[in-house]
């Protein structure tokens, strides 16, 4: 006899349902359908991230496995391996996208309060891409290189609780500047970015907008100083100075000064400078700021580890969209469960216990109270882990 909901549902009670039902009806994705509905899709696409499933076929053949629990899962029928791919090749991917924008906002008020480390109060979002190689063969409208196709993830990522703010999905061959005519600044706020965003029309546009801005400077900057700040060489800094650019196309971008704080990097012996329009932030916290930006590489690097974004289950530009951004709304599930839930295991062991009990009924926090494990970064030091999850 059946008691209690098994771990799968209880992940799934954070779903917005009214919310996600706009989304359906938005882009009328359940318009025609007789048995196989958008949240059986979801479903289905989930328990692929979950699990570990890397093909429809075995997608659908481990559900039929356990056909007698699918009604307990919320998938209303069987489930077959053509109506799934149909699905993920017709359905506009766009309901699950906004579905995970959806679960992005419940996320960013959970996480609002997280530590990140450095003493600033303004919100802090690091902005990076990853690309994602694909087969040309199977991919050829994914374009990227002469001999292989991608597509590329440009990600807005809120360093408190490294939640993703914002996320774009491209052909891999457009460049990452370019996603900065997407972005819309919130006031105050401040962006941490790569060189490879240094584009002065584009950052004095976030300048305007009232938000600020640390980007790491490029070696042959053309400027000239106008005034120096004292620093302490003792915490690595080498420089403090507020500086006009002399380009005149950098100068017409950019009409305004700007400021370039100046830090020796003992690990790799270099010095890297950046570049930002805060001027009353302290400049070891700029240095700092900047540092944390590498938070966003671990996002990506954890997300290919641990979630299923290097095969997909379809070609079609739609199918793989698909795929993605149910991969984006399982990982923001979790993290959403983690905290309404108050656990202190870290998401790596929460996603692992669940891939292996999706179909146990023991409450989730129970079970993991009574685990016990210690964290897998003593055992394996070389395990990724997101540090704020």
């Amino acid at each position: 006899m059946h008691s209690g909901k098994i771990v799968f549902a209880q992940l799934m009670e954070s779903l917005p349902w009214f919310q996600f039902r706009r989304c359906v009806e938005r882009y009328r994705g359940d318009s025609r359908v007789r048995h196989f509905s958008c949240l059986s899709q979801f479903y289905c696409m989930a328990f692929a991230q979950l699990t570990g499933r890397e093909s429809l076929r075995d997608i659908a053949t481990c559900l039929t496995a356990h056909s007698r629990k699918l009604y307990h899962m919320g998938i209303r029928g069987p489930v077959c391996k053509s109506t799934l791919a149909d699905a993920n090749e017709l359905r506009d991917w766009r309901i699950f996208a906004d579905l995970a924008c959806v679960l992005i906002g419940i996320a960013k008020e959970l996480y609002a309060n997280e530590d990140i480390g450095v003493d600033v109060s303004e919100a802090v979002y690091a902005f990076d891409a990853t690309v994602v190689d694909l087969c040309m063969s199977l991919f050829p409208w994914a374009t990227f290189r002469a001999t292989k196709s991608g597509i590329k993830m440009h990600t807005l990522l809120d360093l408190r609780g490294t939640i993703p703010e914002c996320i774009w999905i491209t052909e891999a061959s457009v460049h990452d500047v370019n996603l900065l005519d997407q972005l819309t600044p919130t006031p105050s706020a401040i962006y941490v970015m790569d060189r490879g965003y240094m584009d002065f029309e584009r950052l004095f546009r976030i300048h305007r907008a009232g938000a600020h801005f640390i980007i790491k400077a490029k070696r042959n900057l053309a400027c000239r100083r106008v005034t120096s700040n004292p620093v302490d060489r003792t915490t690595g800094l080498r420089g403090d100075q507020t500086i006009r650019l002399t380009s005149a196309p950098s100068l017409r971008a950019y009409p305004e000064l700007l400021r370039k704080v100046t830090a020796f990097d003992a690990e790799h012996n270099k010095y890297v400078s950046f570049l930002t329009n805060y001027f009353d932030l302290p400049a070891l916290v700029v240095a700092n700021l900047y540092r944390k930006r590498w938070d966003v590489e671990i996002f990506f690097r954890w997300v290919k580890q641990h979630l299923r974004i290097k095969r997909f289950v379809g070609t079609s530009p739609n199918a793989v969209k698909t795929q993605l951004w149910t991969a984006i709304a399982t990982y923001v599930l979790v993290a959403i469960m983690k905290k309404r839930l108050n656990l202190e295991t870290s998401l790596y062991t929460l996603l692992q216990y669940i891939s292996v009990s999706v179909f146990d009924q023991t409450p989730v926090a129970e079970a993991l109270a009574k685990m016990k494990v210690t964290d897998h970064n003593d055992s394996e030091p070389n395990q990724l882990e997101l540090p704020y999850l």
